[in-house]
């Protein structure tokens, strides 16, 4: 459990890629930096010929930069889809975690860097009480096809436990009974993944129900990322769906 107060310390260093926001904020979008540096993965987001940007990075250290203001569509989110709906950038909020991700060297979040994160997250959550816990997503949920970030070394049970989101229990996990085999495809899209295959043009995220089920895995059961649907991971995602009715 994170000790409360953290003191975020938030500086403003602008990029200049982003647009108009056309739609209300519903979606927090949370991505790892996947570069080899925080200094590289700063200076891509703030050139305006790679096209990409997010609202927020989050050091390693604790130190949050703010890239572009929330009222503004930032550039993170890139082909994407979730529970039937893309253009992503248009209704999210994206966050990215300064980690070299796995093309070069990904490693644990360090304890001070997840404190920002959370931080970070209670107060975007309370600027925008749209984004419930089923619209607190990964890269990788919503790409499955693309994406591996933040990956399966983000502390994602340490979020819920601060209110960040929603992740099961124990009890929650003893409470129901898996879900059918041939109903993980049908549980992974009412959570809201992503199945179609992606197409030729590149215009749909998803990859697939073994590439969603590789996502909800990197999440979920992080320690499995098979593709395949095997018990824990059946339990799993009937106590996911359960726990995110409500949404």
């Amino acid at each position: 459990m994170i000790t409360p107060p953290f003191a975020l310390t938030v500086r403003w260093h602008p990029s200049p890629n982003h647009g108009p926001r056309p739609r209300a904020v519903d979606t927090l979008v949370l991505h790892y930096t996947g570069m080899p540096t925080p200094a590289s993965a700063l200076e891509r987001m703030c050139d305006p010929q790679a096209e990409v940007s997010a609202h927020y990075m989050v050091d390693e250290d604790g130190s949050v930069l703010h890239l572009v203001a929330e009222d503004r569509r930032a550039w993170h989110a890139g082909v994407s889809e979730w529970r039937g709906e893309g253009d992503l950038n248009s209704r999210s909020i994206g966050v990215e975690i300064v980690n070299p991700g796995h093309e070069f060297g990904y490693r644990p979040f360090p304890a001070i860097q997840m404190q920002a994160v959370i931080a970070l997250c209670q107060q975007i959550l309370a600027r925008h009480p749209a984004i419930t816990p089923c619209r607190i997503v990964a890269h990788a949920d919503i790409a499955p096809s693309r994406k591996e970030d933040p990956g399966e070394l983000f502390d994602w049970p340490l979020l819920a436990a601060a209110g960040v989101g929603f992740f099961p229990s124990e009890a929650d996990l003893r409470a129901v009974a898996p879900v059918a085999d041939g109903d993980v495809a049908g549980c992974l899209a009412r959570l809201g993944y992503p199945l179609r295959p992606v197409a030729t043009d590149g215009r749909v995220g998803g990859g697939g129900v073994e590439k969603a089920l590789i996502a909800f895995q990197r999440r979920y059961c992080p320690t499995n990322l098979s593709g395949q649907a095997d018990l824990p991971t059946r339990q799993m995602l009937a106590a996911v769906e359960k726990g995110l009715s409500s949404c």
